[in-house]
């Protein structure tokens, strides 16, 4: 329904009507609405990707540091049996100083065994930038750009990256 130059309400077949283009397409005011609600839905899809990513990596730090605070600790219990070691020795012969001995350096073995699983941890956490999104938002806007130069429309990029923040894609 439309006005005439009278002020009359008119109603528009819908091959006359403005938003349909003269040829059966959609009009460029539709197709620019549709354009811009698919690149807000795109970038609201990479940015709970990203934010998905980025939990992840922070979880791998957080293990990381725990583990590295663990060994830390147990670094200093090994120091603490060492040094009963040497007192136990200048105190008596070899019983009481030999048994505190092996435990020190059972202790120091699991404070390596710690930093080095602490290590592995952190490395899963380095750099905290999330890849897989960025990446992601690299090849959508290279989609885009090229549907706008081949004039293709389609909701190529903003299913799958839909899909990818409901993890379809890890």
């Amino acid at each position: 329904m439309s006005t005439d130059r009278q002020g009359a309400t008119v109603y528009r077949p819908p091959e006359q009507h403005p938003a349909v283009h003269p040829d059966g397409g959609e009009s460029v005011g539709v197709l620019v609405s549709r354009a811009t609600q698919q690149v807000s839905d795109l970038v609201r899809a990479e940015m709970r990707l990203a934010m998905a990513e980025l939990k992840d990596k922070g979880r791998h730090a957080g293990r990381g540091a725990g583990l590295f605070g663990g060994a830390g600790l147990v670094t200093l219990y090994g120091a603490g049996a060492l040094l009963a070691a040497v007192i136990a020795a200048l105190a008596l012969v070899l019983p009481v100083w030999a048994a505190a001995l092996i435990i020190g350096v059972a202790l120091l073995a699991l404070a390596g065994l710690l930093a080095l699983m602490g290590r592995g941890e952190t490395r899963h956490a380095v750099p905290p930038t999330p890849e897989r999104a960025m990446s992601s938002a690299r090849q959508d806007v290279a989609e885009i750009k090229e549907r706008a130069t081949t004039g293709h429309a389609g909701t190529g990029p903003t299913e799958r990256a839909g899909r990818e923040s409901r993890g379809g894609r890890r």
